[in-house]
């Protein structure tokens, strides 16, 4: 029995990988149509919500279009613009309403850059709270800017391997079971400069 288990495991992980992939490629034409109507929700043109995002209008113009993936950080930016969290806007997306949310059918958003995979886990609510789960991949650097944190109070807790996170001109080194709670919106940079994947966990407060 463990030969058997043994020889069909790689097969088995190349099934979850290819789910994956289906699912964050599915929730990346998702997520372009979403942007687009968040947008026009706004009365924003192309030209609006650049500036008020510091995105590009051709870059926006090429996401919404689906032709090509926001990174994190530019989603960040298009998020804040919208006075939106990245993970509200990428729920958004998803539109599951449901107070139960199953694992298998949380919102999954993997950036192309860096190969950060986002997990959307508390379920769809008005309530003012989001639970999301982050896997930063061994030497990925992911730079956020400040206006995604506006009108929210954000807690860190890692779960696996080490987290570097440098917010404004403070450095913070976190291992298994830190937790740290953000402080006024700054500039803040995500990076796992060990060798293996760190698994933490976000906790957003909406506060406006």
């Amino acid at each position: 029995m463990a030969a058997l288990i043994s020889m069909l495991a790689p097969h088995i992980r190349s099934l979850y990988d290819y789910d994956m992939d289906t699912k964050v490629d599915s929730l990346d034409q998702r997520l372009s149509e979403r942007i687009r109507l968040e947008r026009e929700a706004r009365g924003w043109s192309l030209s609006e919500l650049s500036e008020r995002s510091g995105v590009s209008r051709a870059m926006i113009h090429k996401v919404e279009r689906g032709d090509s993936s926001p990174t994190a950080t530019l989603l960040a930016k298009l998020a804040g613009a919208f006075g939106l969290t990245m993970s509200s806007l990428i729920a958004r997306a998803e539109m599951s309403q449901s107070r139960l949310s199953r694992r298998q059918d949380q919102s999954v958003w993997r950036d192309p850059q860096t190969g950060y995979l986002r997990r959307h886990v508390s379920p769809m609510s008005e309530l003012p709270l989001e639970l999301v789960e982050i896997e930063l991949p061994a030497g990925a650097d992911v730079p956020i800017p400040a206006s995604a944190y506006a009108l929210h109070r954000r807690w860190m807790w890692v779960k696996q391997g080490s987290l570097t996170f440098v917010e404004g001109v403070e450095t913070h080194i976190l291992g298994v079971g830190d937790c740290l709670e953000l402080g006024p919106p700054q500039d803040c940079v995500f990076r796992n400069a060990s060798g293996e994947t760190c698994i933490y966990a976000v906790v957003l407060l909406r506060t406006g």
